[in-house]
């Protein structure tokens, strides 16, 4: 009689698989036996008496060693770094993205595919999702070579590649809740280069559509935006706060002079749209026709708008035939709002069906869907010349294939909710997705007297746009009644409009090597806002922080989360605590990850990793480091991304490692880079030799600097030197 085995075991080169015939139970470990996860538990109970009657709940439950470190599960808008010991609803809302998915400090990833109502749970008797519906436990399990850029890289490569974002993204973004005129927003733009403050985008918020009934319906029917004020047959579109407003001749005419009148002027726009239609649209009367709308409470309430079914692609070719009307009008980017969408949920809305089934089963999936619907269609317009940018308010597991990018939804504007949003990036950035923001300075100004003369908003505003400055996108925002227009706090020689022109100029100078990050994370499946598990992960001191990272493999941030030079009373209003901000000086603790000495980017002072010190900040000074062995590219001072070419590059040496950089570049908005149409070029410095090599070239595309000069400084040492370049290795010695 022959004894069945009752473990099978499979082992790759970087991961060994068991599987318990009895149980149905696997295991996880390294080739050397070290084990990374053990499932323990999984439990189906069947549904019954309501429209996902015969499927299951499902739970199951993995073993986790305890003093291992697991990051994810998307951005919660909470403090927390590390993922043990809670639990986290997964179901999606404004300003709180739940992701089912979980990662470990010792480099493996679990995504939980279930788009429906999940929960996450770890305790000690282990680590579990259960979702309210569902077939089968599914699950991915995520492992390459023990580090976290090999899980997310295995990420890219399950849910596609991110997208390349155009240059112009890269730069400075003004938007606030709401121009409401095309006068109102050209009159922004030209102010900003009247003062010589850089920008590349500016962004159209709602309401340009009209009024509440009329909700979304992709077309410019706001009387003031097109010459109709005082024309009774739209009067009727007014939004009900514009109606007290005092009608003076417009500048510009029309929508479509508004969209060349900021091209024109250097710029880009991107336009608000909505999962969502009111009774008067034409959008509204097709889905209702084909049967894609969702009949529960959205916003805005009480006006008969509704959401459509994203799930139905007939809904979906609806949605871009009616967007295509502003896309033809030359709009550079979509703000895909309320991507969760808004819902008032009620008892028995899960039980609603869509296209794709219930609810309760579809509902974390909206997002990505609604998202990829813009991005096909659009790229399958034949006249498409420009790369689709989407940011939405929602997200999900592997929308980064789909040109979206999340920023963080309609958050507070406190130093607490500041301190929130720094863990929230991180973990959001290690579900795969490279590229996320936040409003800069929050957008409900409700804690503070609302005005930007306020010095106490004038503080929060300063530190979070100086953080924004090293956040992948950089766009200011805010809620009305609040203005948050750089010029508005104040002129040049005050403390907090000289400290934000200072960050958005350096913004600028950064842009070679942000450009160049993002695209590694396109080629290369990179990720630019790296929590310092990424980097880090044997530093004990390291991997658990909340309020620190590296942007890029380069630069260590440390923002500044709490007010020093402020105080608000109980009024609201704020008040000084120094007669003269400029003279102050406080300090904040950084800490300096072990395994490189650091660099202070303001100073070029040394200092020796595995410490924590004490960096004095100034209002405009927040704590950055190099790590030695960095090669930092430095742009030239321009007031739009495009302005001056690359063909006098400063380049950086911070001596004390070995260290490598890649120059990318391209044509700066199209889809060339697919075909190959880029170019990077390698650099590396050797700290034995201190010889800086420009490698070869490698790639090509239209218009790109055949001859060029690069002007390298070594930090510490006196002079530069420069070093033609024409595509050909050169070695410099330094």
């Amino acid at each position: 009689m022959v004894k069945r085995q009752q473990i099978v075991s499979r082992c790759h080169h970087q991961l060994c698989v068991a599987l318990d015939l009895k149980t149905g139970r696997v295991n996880y470990s390294t080739p050397q036996g070290k084990p990374l996860m053990q499932e323990s538990r999984c439990t189906f109970e069947r549904r019954q008496g309501d429209k996902d009657a015969g499927k299951y709940k499902i739970s199951q439950t993995w073993q986790i060693a305890k003093d291992e470190n697991i990051y994810g599960l998307g951005q919660l808008r909470d403090t927390l770094m590390v993922q043990r010991n809670r639990h986290a609803d997964i179901w999606n809302g404004n300003t709180y993205i739940s992701i089912p998915y979980i990662t470990s400090e010792r480099g493996w990833g679990l995504y939980w595919d279930n788009a429906g109502r999940s929960y996450y749970e770890d305790n000690a008797q282990g680590t579990t999702f259960t979702s309210e519906v569902g077939l089968c436990s599914d699950y991915y399990f995520i492992y390459r070579d023990g580090t976290q850029d090999g899980v997310i890289a295995s990420i890219r490569d399950l849910t596609g590649q991110a997208t390349m974002f155009p240059l112009w993204t890269m730069g400075y973004w003004q938007c606030r809740e709401r121009y409401k005129t095309s006068d109102e927003l050209a009159t922004v733009l030209d102010k900003y280069r009247q003062l010589e403050i850089p920008l590349d985008g500016i962004v159209q918020d709602w309401q340009y559509w009209g009024c509440d009934s009329n909700w979304n319906a992709m077309r410019f029917m706001n009387p003031y935006y097109i010459n109709k004020v005082g024309d009774p047959a739209w009067d009727k579109y007014l939004p009900g706060d514009m109606r007290k407003m005092k009608p003076q001749q417009p500048r510009i005419k029309s929508s479509d002079e508004m969209v060349k009148y900021v091209h024109k002027n250097h710029a880009h726009l991107m336009i608000s749209i909505w999962p969502n239609f009111g009774p008067w649209t034409q959008p509204y009367a097709e889905l209702k026709a084909a049967n894609a709308l969702l009949p529960f409470d959205t916003w805005p309430r009480n006006n008969g708008v509704l959401v459509y079914d994203v799930f139905n692609p007939k809904a979906r070719d609806i949605y871009w035939k009616h967007l295509a009307n502003l896309y033809k009008m030359g709009f550079d980017a979509w703000w895909t709002d309320s991507s969760e969408p808004d819902h008032f949920e009620k008892p028995g809305d899960d039980d609603f069906l869509t296209f794709d089934g219930t609810w309760r089963s579809v509902k974390n999936a909206f997002p990505i869907v609604h998202n990829r619907g813009i991005y096909e269609h659009q790229r399958a317009m034949k006249d498409n010349e420009k790369r689709s940018v989407q940011m939405t308010r929602s997200g999900a597991f592997g929308i980064q294939h789909y040109g979206t990018f999340s920023w963080s939804g309609d958050i507070l504007a406190s130093w607490q909710e500041m301190k929130k949003q720094i863990p929230s990036g991180l973990n959001y950035s290690l579900c795969g997705i490279p590229f996320w923001n936040t409003d800069l300075g929050g957008f409900f100004y409700w804690e503070y007297e609302q005005s930007p003369k306020n010095p106490a908003i004038q503080e929060l505003q300063t530190r979070w746009m100086e953080w924004g400055a090293f956040m992948p996108l950089m766009r200011n925002h805010c809620s009305s009644p609040m203005v948050s227009e750089l010029y508005l706090f104040g002129q040049e020689g005050d403390w907090a409009y000289d400290a934000i022109k200072k960050f958005i100029q350096l913004r600028y100078r950064l842009l070679p090597y942000i450009y160049s990050n993002a695209g590694a994370c396109v080629q290369h499946s990179n990720t630019m806002m790296r929590a310092l598990v990424m980097d880090y992960a044997s530093d004990s001191n390291a991997i658990a922080r909340n309020d620190e990272y590296m942007f890029g493999r380069n630069l260590l941030v440390k923002p500044v989360t709490d007010p020093m030079y402020t105080y608000k009373d109980q009024q609201k209003r704020g008040h000084l605590i120094f007669p003269d901000v400029k003279k102050a000086a406080a300090p904040v603790d950084v800490y300096l990850p072990a395994g490189n000495d650091w660099y202070d980017f303001w100073t070029g002072s040394r200092h020796t990793g595995g410490t924590t010190i004490q960096r004095l900040c100034p209002i405009d000074i927040i704590p950055v480091f190099v790590k030695a062995g960095t090669i930092l590219p430095w742009g030239p001072a321009v007031q739009y991304s495009s302005e001056k070419p690359w063909n006098d590059l400063e380049i950086r040496i911070y001596p004390g490692a070995d260290g490598t950089f890649t120059l990318y570049e391209d044509e700066g908005d199209n889809y060339n880079y697919e075909k190959g149409a880029f170019t990077e070029i390698p650099f590396s410095w050797n700290e034995s030799t201190h010889e800086l090599t420009i490698g070869t070239r490698r790639g090509h595309y239209r218009g790109m600097l055949k001859n060029r000069q690069f002007r390298v400084v070594v930090i510490g040492q006196q002079g530069e030197h420069t070093v033609r370049y024409n595509g050909n290795s050169v070695k410099v010695q330094l």
